[in-house]
């Protein structure tokens, strides 16, 4: 397809398409001739990826770049593959009380509320029976923000239990088991690993809304008159 078609199909303007070519976003097409490139399915795959990080993800094309660079690193097996491109990913989540940022890797602070934070986050894991070691860890943005989480809490005067992460925990584990058999439809490789970004970044608010809904509807049951 030419570009125009490109644009028709993806409702993407041409202008943004040639602009996401040039900060190497989006592959080259198939040159024509000198004015002219053919596009195929692939193109407007990666461009409807491309539209999810930066327009819902409210991902600066920058760090767009960065996450189609590990969706494309051919060099890792499949885990590995996905875990670096999803843990790419930004955090939208506010920083944590400590006044650390929420993403990249947090200044060591002495700080109880984060010491006794990071001792019943291990636990959790443990509990659970996931496999994340020491090493693992440390180098998990989603481990980080666990932990900054579970201090804010403390500090905030809302304190959580091990037996409420442990609910939160299982709950999900559920949900990370239905995420990998949505990725698992589509083909191993680069195709699934952008499946792990996509529905990583367009997921995500869907759970935020449904467990709204859901604290609506269990405040109604407990506390309304069936409303």
């Amino acid at each position: 397809m030419r570009m125009a078609e490109l644009s028709e199909r993806s409702g993407v303007p041409t202008a943004t398409i040639k602009y996401y070519l040039r900060e190497g976003l989006l592959r080259p097409g198939r040159r024509i001739n000198a004015t002219q490139a053919a596009y195929d399915e692939e193109h407007l795959r990666r461009l409807r990826l491309v539209r999810a990080l930066i327009q819902v993800g409210r991902m600066p094309v920058a760090m767009a770049r960065e996450v189609l660079v590990a969706v494309e690193d051919e060099s890792l097996d499949r885990h590995s593959r996905i875990g670096a491109a999803v843990w790419s990913l930004p955090d939208d989540s506010p920083p944590a009380a400590s006044g650390t940022a929420a993403t990249g890797p947090a200044a060591p602070v002495p700080d109880a509320a984060v010491e006794a934070a990071e001792q019943q986050a291990t636990e959790l894991l443990v509990r659970l029976g996931w496999s994340f070691g020491s090493e693992a860890r440390a180098e998990s943005p989603a481990y980080r923000r666990l932990v900054e989480a579970i201090a804010a809490l403390e500090r905030s005067g809302y304190p959580c239990t091990l037996e409420d992460l442990l609910a939160y925990g299982r709950s999900a584990g559920e949900l990370g088991a239905v995420d990998l058999d949505m990725i698992e439809r589509y083909e191993p490789g680069t195709r699934q690993v952008e499946a792990a970004v996509a529905g990583t970044v367009l997921y995500e608010p869907v759970l935020l809304s449904l467990r709204r809904l859901a604290q609506a509807e269990e405040s109604n049951r407990r506390f309304g008159e069936g409303g």
